[in-house]
């Protein structure tokens, strides 16, 4: 039992790792899309170029933390953070998910819900991680 838990943790951990490292990886790929979601979703105008890839910088750090097992209440925590803070910047597509385009923001919601339980198994989250147990909080 304890085996098909950290077996299920660790593919719930390297799935959430391949969604976001697609986010972080476009930010250096196509900056102009991170641009115009800043200016969209976050009211941040003209968001320069390099804004774009120190975004992305922060995200890949974050990430490899997160999917190495590194310092997990820190990793999993921002990673936690930081897309609580993207869903609730697209609440208006989630309360319309039948516009044009909004459907797809709907994937916020179980995404979220799965960085949160891996924030609460994170414990447990040992497998291909540096570390067998997490550091004194």
């Amino acid at each position: 039992m304890q085996g098909n838990l950290k077996l299920g943790l660790l593919i719930l951990r390297l799935s959430v790792f391949v969604f976001f490292a697609i986010w972080a990886g476009e930010k250096f790929v196509k900056p102009e899309t991170t641009i115009a979601i800043y200016s969209h979703f976050y009211f941040f105008e003209n968001l320069p170029v390099w804004g774009s890839y120190v975004a992305g910088g922060i995200q890949v750090v974050v990430l490899l933390g997160f999917v190495l097992g590194f310092a997990k209440f820190w990793s999993y925590g921002l990673l936690l953070v930081m897309h609580s803070l993207s869903t609730l910047a697209s609440w208006e597509q989630l309360l319309n998910p039948y516009e044009p385009g909004h459907h797809l923001f709907v994937a916020a919601i179980p995404t979220l819900g799965a960085i949160f339980f891996l924030f609460l198994m994170r414990n447990e989250d040992t497998m291909f991680s540096p570390l067998s147990r997490e550091e004194a909080e």
